[in-house]
């Protein structure tokens, strides 16, 4: 049986949102359902610009008396300050409580989301079932997967296995504010809804799914030895055409213009990173093709 890993989050802060508004505030602005509570625990989902650019990246789950959301930390007080400036009349009540839980990430073997009668808050990571749960421990908690023989890991670890996994996170592998949600994958993480009614930057996220628009995607390249972590750009022969995020070894993620390279390797150019040789390994738990629609790519 393959062994739980368990590691802490420290860069991870939290926000509480109680009040009989809670959910419906977050449903007006956020990419995803907030339906999605009742029948998985939790969900991904972002806050975007007006232009339908990632501003803040979080998941969304209950705690004892509301919502709690689970974002990078240093993300905390700005989310705070938005949600704030939309609540308007609305009955929440928004309060940083960061300094209330530890955050963790299980994975790799068995480990279940949430353990009756603890105080931990457990979910399953709705972006990819391999990425195990996450957990929202207070002072007064009891670790599930630490019961159940998890064994600690360094956060390092985690990284190495969500790379592997090829699901990107905010910051590390994509700018907030900067980046559109099917360039961070969220058409392919379940963290952004196209059924659901008008959000904040929904017609720039509903024009480019109908179109099929998005050019640039966050893909793994694996190289013939390990990655460089302070060369960012990707080139195609001399054209950059996109940037490496982050790095586990021979394996990263990096956000790359994919009608670019899919032209300029089929002319010959190699893919390096800070000269090292790399190969682009699309992950078959994605739906989108190397090649974008529209695009004709022919050898020289």
């Amino acid at each position: 049986m393959t062994n739980t890993s368990m590691a802490l989050l420290t860069d991870r802060g939290v926000l509480s949102l109680k009040g009989e508004d809670a959910v419906k505030l977050l449903q007006g602005v956020i990419t995803n359902e907030m339906g999605l509570l009742e029948t998985q625990g939790a969900l991904h989902a972002g806050l975007l610009s007006p232009q339908g650019k990632i501003l803040f990246d979080f998941f969304v789950t209950k705690g004892e008396e509301g919502l709690l959301i689970e974002t990078a930390k240093s993300s905390v007080a700005s989310l705070k300050q938005r949600l704030d400036m939309y609540k308007l009349r609305a009955n929440v009540e928004i309060a940083d409580v960061t300094e209330k839980y530890t955050v963790a990430a299980c994975w790799g073997g068995p480990h279940a989301p949430r353990r009756e009668n603890s105080p931990t808050i457990g979910f399953s990571d709705p972006r990819h079932p391999e990425l195990g749960t996450r957990h929202l421990a207070s002072l007064e908690s009891e670790w599930h997967c630490d019961s159940e023989g998890a064994t600690p890991a360094p956060v390092d670890a985690y990284h190495a296995h969500r790379i592997a996994i090829g699901v990107p996170e905010a910051i590390r592998d994509f700018k907030l504010g900067d980046t559109f949600p099917h360039e961070a994958l969220y058409d392919q993480t379940h963290s952004v809804s196209f059924e659901k009614g008008c959000y904040v930057g929904q017609e720039v996220v509903s024009r480019m799914q109908h179109r099929s628009t998005a050019r640039k995607r966050i893909v793994p390249l694996v190289g013939n030895v390990d990655l460089p972590t302070d060369s960012p750009d990707v080139l195609a022969g001399e054209i950059a055409i996109g940037s490496l995020g982050s790095v586990a070894g021979k394996r990263g993620l990096a956000l790359i213009r994919l009608d670019r390279a899919a032209e300029l390797t089929a002319k010959g150019h190699a893919l390096t990173v800070g000269g090292v040789a790399v190969e682009i390994s699309l992950p078959d738990w994605v739906s989108f093709p190397l090649v974008p629609p529209g695009n004709t790519v022919t050898s020289p």
